[in-house]
């Protein structure tokens, strides 16, 4: 559950501003890109991610960063807003969905993780891999969610998931789950406990759009 404490960007990205405990809707929305590269031996090489956030966020991570208030972020500035998000999103895989066969899958801390601004808008760009390899081998999905609810991160298109490397015997399919039919299956998981500190259940990824890769 999330604390009162000082600010930071909480939820994944900056949740105590609100200075709230996470309820079971989100308050930021950003709009995905994900690109998978698999290596000539079949292991993941890369997951590569682009996060557009709301106007509304965006402009209350410009409020809080620009310390010198002219309006823009400068270098030291984006600096300070790389980290915090790598700080922050590292407790909870970065929000990226990776499973290996029904094994959730831990993810590397980006080396590159950059926070800048697209006109008035934050977006956030990113590269790592998983810390041990992950074969794609029978079936292996990739996706990404924010396992406490607060932030809604989902692809506009299914092209905005793409993967590229995978040998002929691979098919892909982008999974969009339905949420009556998601929470109809996984009704005895979703305990009061769940809605009261959906965190602590990690019940969120039932209702991500994830890429399954199939393999013979």
């Amino acid at each position: 559950m999330i604390h009162r404490k000082t600010l930071t960007l909480c939820m994944g990205l900056i949740a105590a501003l609100w200075a709230t405990p996470a309820q079971v809707h989100p308050h930021v929305f950003a709009e995905a890109k994900l690109k998978i590269t698999i290596s000539e031996n079949g292991t993941v090489k890369s997951v590569s991610n682009t996060w557009r956030f709301d106007d509304v966020f965006s402009d209350t991570v410009l409020f809080e960063f620009d310390k010198d208030q002219d309006g823009k972020i400068n270098d030291k500035e984006a600096a300070d807003i790389s980290k915090t998000i790598t700080d922050s999103t590292g407790d909870y895989n970065y929000f990226e969905a990776v499973d290996d066969n029904g094994k959730d899958v831990k993810m590397g801390r980006p080396a590159n993780l950059r926070g800048v601004f697209d006109g008035k808008i934050l977006v956030v760009t990113f590269d790592n891999a998983p810390t041990e390899p992950v074969l794609i081998k029978r079936k292996v999905s990739f996706g990404i969610y924010d396992p406490t609810f607060y932030t809604s991160i989902d692809f506009v298109d299914d092209s905005d998931i793409s993967i590229t490397g995978l040998t002929p015997n691979c098919k892909t399919a982008v999974i969009r789950p339905n949420g009556d039919e998601a929470i109809a299956a996984n009704q005895s998981k979703l305990t009061d406990a769940f809605f009261s500190d959906p965190q602590g259940t990690d019940m969120a990824k039932i209702f991500a759009t994830r890429l399954e890769v199939t393999c013979k």
